[in-house]
């Protein structure tokens, strides 16, 4: 048997089915046919590329697409996620002040003399006025165009503050009253109507906001308002009281931050706020209505005689406290614009001048404290005194008096005075040593102790300074200058029986709580003995009471009244050389039982009279009968001591 495996037969299977064109299809296993040789001259066949590398290029950029986004997303969501979310929160969250109520001012009785009412500070988020928002290339200006004649600016102006870059916050105008905004409100109104109907209309005030705030009022206009001052702007005291207690009055802001969208605030979103805390309410010592007696009565005067402005002061001489300090010309606190520069202020605690002869009762305090004469001393006075570099007069020429020292005091003697004061030392220099002690006791060169702003010291050189003049001159009111508060102080230090009391003006305040908290008491400080100033006190009665004296015209028929005139050669503050004079009056009421000073000064009266008795004596009749019915001061009903005013050689 051969090895030879025998060779296999092949079995035919049943027949393919024949192609279309005839030929048969291929079996298994058999061999592809062959593709038919190009013919010469026939079309070129191109074969694609393998399709795996463009594959990988593109699964390669999707991938390093990818992991950027990866990267960028675990910055932002992890690495700086801190940092965005407080970029979002700024931009979504708004924060503003709440400022808090100013407290209000009143006088004695409760009377309010400064308050604040409802205001509206106007403003607008300028990304709202921007083309993209508005479809307006001048939305600015339209705007501008509405609300300039509303809140009384220039147009230029507002549209400005409409176009301000990187901010959503601008302010138009502070503190408008609810009129103004509701003037703006309406328009926005209108003009949201028309533009759902038409739409050609632009809500160019859609961006227009308001923030309520508070507004200063002064119900009584100019009345006080040398005392009171006025608010700036910012909403701080720009003058008196009100700058004086400026943060007790102001109270603390307050703080809100909430979020925002299309410039309104998202009452679902929530907020963060602080409260603000009101003022403290200031109450004064100031009676409104003796207030109004005596600005009405010094107004009047400086009208009448042309001066350039004058003040009254009336004080309780035994408390201290000041019931009225009147000025004229005033301002009204409530429009400054149409205030004059040289009215605004406290001119009675801002003005240093002369006193002239009001000045020689603290003289004769000295006199008569020193023990180097009485009322009845008698004093020979002459029409000429030479003294020094200079020869002194009265201000009238006479023949020699025979006058007692209380009539030296009556008739306003300058040379008198000299004569008497020339007593207090064995030389002028001992002399001058010993009045200026008085000076400085009495309150002169020296702050009032009231703390006013702006107030003077006044101007008073130490006594070893002195001039030749000043040595005679200072003791008749010449040489030395004071302010109203301390003219009036030393009248009242008199009438207490010879203790200064600090002049105050606020009696205390009332905090947010309710609680009443008064003031410190005030400082006291005797001056001179009781016996001296009763003395001064019937001395002072002869001006007013005898005939002779120089101020009759302040007589008060039913009351016992102790005064003194003055007439002081004026410096002009402009020239800093005397021109014109400076008219006064001081004294007080009851005599003999004292309540009130009152103290008025007028400065280069230039019609009529310049005589303190004759323009200032008025004044002071006027004032003070007011304030003695106002406070319901009875007259003692006992009669004067009248002094004697001269002597018979």
């Amino acid at each position: 048997m051969s090895d030879r495996e025998p060779p296999r037969r092949r079995v035919p299977g049943p027949a393919r089915p024949a192609r279309p064109d005839g030929r048969r299809r291929p079996g298994p296993g058999a061999r592809p046919a062959r593709r038919p040789a190009p013919r010469p001259g026939g079309p070129r066949v191109i074969r694609l590329g393998s399709p795996r590398p463009r594959l990988r290029m593109v699964s390669l950029a999707l991938t390093l697409v990818m992991v950027a986004f990866v990267v960028r997303l675990l910055q932002v969501q992890a690495v700086d996620a801190s940092a965005y979310a407080a970029k979002a929160e700024q931009n979504r969250y708004v924060g503003r002040t709440l400022a808090a109520e100013r407290g209000g001012i009143t006088d004695r009785n409760g009377v309010e003399l400064a308050t604040s009412v409802d205001a509206y500070d106007i403003t607008a988020d300028p990304t709202m006025f921007t083309p993209e928002t508005t479809k307006a290339t001048d939305a600015p200006e339209q705007a501008a165009a509405l609300l300039a004649p509303i809140l009384g600016q220039d147009m230029d102006t507002v549209a400005g503050k409409l176009r301000t870059k990187n901010t959503r916050y601008t302010l138009l105008a502070h503190r408008q009253t609810p009129q103004v905004w509701k003037q703006i409100k309406d328009l926005k109104t209108t003009l949201a109507a028309k533009s759902e109907t038409d739409e050609s209309t632009v809500n160019v005030l859609a961006g227009v906001l308001a923030v309520p705030a508070s507004k200063r009022v002064y119900p009584n206009g100019e009345l006080a308002a040398g005392i009171l001052g006025w608010v700036n702007a910012d909403g701080k005291g720009g003058g008196g009281v009100e700058q004086q207690l400026n943060e007790e009055l102001a109270g603390k802001d307050g703080k809100i931050r909430y979020a925002q969208s299309g410039g309104r605030q998202v009452p679902t979103a929530g907020s963060t706020e602080t409260p603000a805390v009101a003022g403290s309410d200031v109450e004064l010592t100031i009676d409104r209505d003796i207030q109004w007696a005596a600005q009405n009565a010094i107004s009047e005067q400086v009208k009448k005689s042309g001066a350039d402005r004058g003040y009254v002061m009336v004080q309780d001489a035994r408390t201290g406290e000041i019931l009225a300090m009147a000025n004229s010309p005033g301002f009204d606190p409530n429009d400054l614009s149409q205030a004059s520069s040289a009215a605004l202020g406290n001119a009675a605690l801002q003005d240093a001048y002369e006193p002239g002869s009001t000045a020689k009762v603290m003289s004769m305090a000295a006199v008569l404290e020193e023990n180097v004469a009485t009322p009845a001393t008698h004093v020979v006075v002459p029409n000429r005194l030479h003294r020094g570099d200079r020869l002194f007069q009265d201000d009238i020429d006479h023949p020699t008096w025979n006058l007692t020292l209380n009539g030296v005091l009556a008739k306003s003697s300058n040379i008198g005075t000299i004569l008497a004061t020339g007593q207090l030392g064995k030389t002028q220099k001992q002399a001058n040593r010993v009045l200026y002690s008085y000076l400085r006791k009495f309150g002169i060169g020296r702050p009032t102790g009231l703390g006013f702003p702006g107030e003077t010291k006044g101007i008073l050189a130490p006594a070893d300074k002195w001039s030749t003049s000043q040595q005679y001159t200072i003791p008749f009111g010449q040489g030395v200058s004071i302010n109203a508060m301390q003219a009036a102080s030393v009248y009242s230090t008199i009438a207490n029986g010879g203790v200064r009391v600090e002049p105050t003006l606020v009696r205390g305040a009332k905090g947010p709580d309710g609680r009443f908290t008064p003031s410190p008491k005030p400082k006291k400080t005797r001056v001179v003995s009781e016996k001296t100033a009763k003395t001064l006190a019937q001395m002072l009665e002869s001006v007013v009471d005898d005939e002779e004296g120089t101020g009759t015209k302040a007589r008060i028929p039913g009351y016992r009244v102790a005064g003194k005139t003055g007439t002081a050669n004026r410096v002009d503050p402009a020239t800093g050389k005397y021109h014109g004079y400076t008219s006064s009056f001081a004294g007080f009421a009851p005599a003999d039982k004292p309540r009130i000073t009152v103290y008025c000064a007028i400065q280069n009266a230039t019609r009529g009279s310049y005589f303190g008795g004759q323009i200032c004596g008025p004044i002071y009749k006027q004032v003070m009968e007011f304030a003695l019915k106002t406070l319901q001061i009875p007259p003692t009903g006992t009669q004067p001591a009248r002094l004697p005013v001269g002597f018979t050689p």
